[in-house]
């Protein structure tokens, strides 16, 4: 019962990355911002080609989607049955697998405040600031233009969606292994709170050497 449960939040939570994806591409005009970015560099039969190749390599973000949202979940109810392992408590992996997936429909609010800041209020707009905007975060505070590259991603990090994120999996856990909140956030902070740090620093040390 669990895993159909699972596998049905799980088809949703794709169906609605993907048409959110698609909608916002769409909404925003992206193929044109490639146009006007590179309007001045390139030909226009070369311009044409690029946006041929991003069309392609969308369809294989779309193919391929299903498997990164999979691995993400999975690796993140991995990471927490590391805490509840350490913490001595005991809950089945499908239950850490429902829980991560339904608090991923948070990160369904970035798109959508994403796309409806920049087709109703901010209207004129380049593609890198589509691109680095991530709202709701320091990074949306700040501007990513008055920071190196290798701080923009942790920037976006720190964002009220994450804040939501953490709330919704102490919520879950803690009614799951029917303990009081604050030892539920502990096990969170401990597992997937160190797991968050050592990804979004590998994430830095990455576009350091990059840039």
């Amino acid at each position: 019962m669990q895993k159909r449960s699972n596998f049905i939040l799980f088809f949703i939570l794709y169906s609605l990355t993907f048409v959110s994806t698609v909608f916002s591409k769409e909404l925003l005009g992206t193929e044109q911002l490639v146009y006007n970015t590179l309007a001045e560099q390139l030909t226009t039969q070369q311009i044409q080609e690029v946006i041929r190749m991003n069309n392609v390599w969308g369809w294989v973000y779309y193919i391929v989607l299903p498997i990164i949202l999979y691995l993400k979940i999975l690796l993140i109810a991995i990471v927490l049955s590391i805490g509840t392992f350490f913490f001595i408590q005991k809950i089945k992996f499908s239950q850490l697998l429902n829980i991560v997936l339904k608090a991923e429909f948070i990160f369904l609010l970035p798109m959508v405040f994403n796309t409806a800041w920049f087709y109703f209020f901010k209207k004129e707009y380049t593609l890198e600031e589509l691109q680095n905007y991530m709202p709701l975060s320091l990074e949306s505070l700040f501007g990513y233009e008055n920071f190196e590259r290798w701080y923009i991603y942790p920037l976006q990090t720190a964002n009220l969606f994450e804040v939501a994120y953490w709330i919704v999996l102490t919520l879950l856990l803690a009614k799951a292994l029917q303990v009081n909140k604050q030892k539920s956030f502990t096990i969170v902070a401990s597992s997937y709170g160190v797991g968050l740090i050592i990804w979004v620093a590998a994430i830095m040390f990455l576009t350091l050497n990059m840039s």
